[in-house]
């Protein structure tokens, strides 16, 4: 894969969803606010891009988003604009309806939902460096199912030497799960639906065209979707003396 110079200046945060899996909780807060020993998650994805010198933060909000707004009041040390939903978009929809509060330029997306990291190097530093414009419309990160906390599924791609990567078939197991963290450029919504739907429909029609790649995080990666995944990764959490 081609390393190349990339400044990314903005980002994007997931969190309008209804996040019906972790109810009986997400009935009274969106799912980016769940608090994982005592901090909601939003925060930990916050002091994450903070590393970065992002220039603004984007975030949808539709389901409870009072409790988004107030909690992004109080936050500093980041510029932060929402763009909110009158009726959900799902991913897909939603990074389209914000592209304008985004640079023309690629920028990162992040999933509401996760906490990471860093290893050997900073994920998204390395993310950022590892894309290549004249071949890339959408770069993911991607987490070895092995060492993902909080995830109990069959696994997401295959992932091959070259960057590129096969989805999991039905009935198979995949050795790698999509991180929730991603590099997309602008005119991947070129010819994109309307309305609401998923970024999944976007990344069938790059890898058909040869313009989505993928990397391999070497970080740690925990994941939130259940009420006992908040469970384990606190425990995890507890057991590693982290708390941000």
């Amino acid at each position: 894969m081609m390393t190349q110079s990339l400044v990314i200046r903005t980002a994007m945060i997931l969190a309008a969803g209804y996040a019906t899996r972790l109810r009986p909780i997400s009935t009274h807060m969106p799912k980016a606010m769940v608090p994982i020993l005592g901090k909601p998650i939003l925060g930990y994805i916050l002091d994450r891009l903070k590393e970065v010198n992002l220039e603004e933060v984007v975030i949808n909000s539709h389901h409870l988003a009072d409790h988004l707004h107030q909690y992004l009041a109080r936050q500093t040390g980041i510029k932060i604009t929402l763009s909110e939903e009158k009726e959900i978009l799902e991913t897909g929809g939603g990074v389209k309806q914000a592209l304008p509060l985004l640079d023309n330029q690629p920028f990162y997306v992040i999933n509401g939902k996760i906490i990471w990291f860093n290893a050997s190097h900073n994920a998204l530093r390395h993310l950022a460096g590892q894309w290549d414009d004249t071949k890339m419309d959408v770069l993911l990160l991607l987490q070895p199912v092995i060492k993902a906390v909080g995830y109990h599924a069959a696994g997401d791609f295959h992932l091959f030497a070259d960057g590129t990567v096969k989805r999991r078939e039905d009935g198979e197991v995949a050795p790698f799960v999509f991180s929730g963290i991603q590099i997309i450029h602008p005119r991947l919504f070129d010819t994109s639906p309307t309305g609401n739907f998923s970024l999944n429909v976007l990344y069938d029609q790059a890898m058909a065209n040869q313009r989505l790649y993928a990397v391999r995080h070497d970080g740690e990666w925990l994941h939130v979707s259940t009420p006992q995944d908040i469970k384990e990764v606190e425990n995890y959490l507890k057991t590693k003396h982290r708390n941000g």
